[in-house]
């Protein structure tokens, strides 16, 4: 499979950054804050912008395990898996399926405004059902700033956009964006695992973010505040600075285990 791989930053440790639904210039900040000290792969997950999505692929399992296989296939080990929305469910099934192989390329988990866990009283959001001010609405702290006006927009970008629509809808499942059996898979997980939310999220709340958390053994939670659904795109520096934090304190690997991935 051809998987589209923006594959950038030093021979630091390895980072894998997985994007949500907005697809991947969401997640372009972590990408370009973490290559100054790190190896980043930041993969565009088949289906969204352009990108061919073979049929069987059609699940958040499926696409953790080729994103796992690949980095397997690569030697890594220990690798920090950054994932926001999607791309958190992405992070944390991957994280459960290296824990089931007894693999060691995941080392660590960010996840930020995740969704893919059941939450009793707490659940995502409809985001099908939103219009672009819903949207905005919903996800945003500030939704002047997160309002996009369809109108404003060309007719190859509203191609792509519903394009994505499918692919996220196909990944997740439909909208309750949820795999029932996940929180509890979650117990195998053993790495160390950051789960950052914006303290102004209506996609997914922060008391999701907190009940996630907890069904990690080993999470820390931390809460950004005037941030939605997206904190890397509203509040930069306070995403960051937990995100350094908590990097900068992981163990650091033997020389015989750092890898180049180039």
């Amino acid at each position: 499979m051809d998987i589209t791989l923006d594959e950038r930053g030093t021979d630091g440790p390895l980072v894998l950054v997985l994007h949500g639904g907005g697809g991947p210039a969401t997640v372009a900040p972590f990408v370009a804050h973490l290559a100054d000290t790190h190896h980043v792969i930041a993969p565009t997950h088949p289906g969204w912008n352009g990108t061919d999505r073979p049929d069987d692929l059609d699940t958040v399992r499926a696409l953790a395990g080729v994103y796992l296989d690949l980095l397997e296939q690569r030697d890594a080990r220990n690798a920090v898996l950054v994932g926001n929305s999607l791309g958190g469910w992405i992070a944390l099934e991957m994280a459960v399926q290296a824990a089931e192989r007894g693999s060691d390329a995941v080392g660590a988990l960010v996840v930020v405004d995740a969704v893919g866990v059941t939450v009793p009283d707490e659940p995502v959001r409809d985001f099908f059902a939103l219009d672009a001010r819903g949207v905005a609405e919903y996800a945003w702290h500030d939704p002047e700033r997160g309002y996009l006006d369809p109108a404003t927009l060309s007719d190859e970008r509203r191609r792509v956009q519903a394009a994505n629509m499918v692919a996220l809808r196909t990944y997740a499942g439909g909208a309750a964006m949820a795999d029932p059996t996940l929180a509890s898979r979650l117990a195998d997980v053993r790495v160390p695992a950051l789960v950052l939310w914006g303290d102004s999220d209506r996609i997914v709340t922060p008391a999701y973010g907190a009940a996630l958390a907890d069904a990690l053994p080993d999470a820390r939670f931390v809460v950004v505040e005037a941030a939605g659904h997206l904190p890397q795109l509203e509040r930069a520096d306070a995403t960051f600075a937990a995100v350094d934090a908590f990097v900068t304190a992981l163990p650091t690997p033997g020389a015989d285990e750092a890898h180049d991935m180039r």
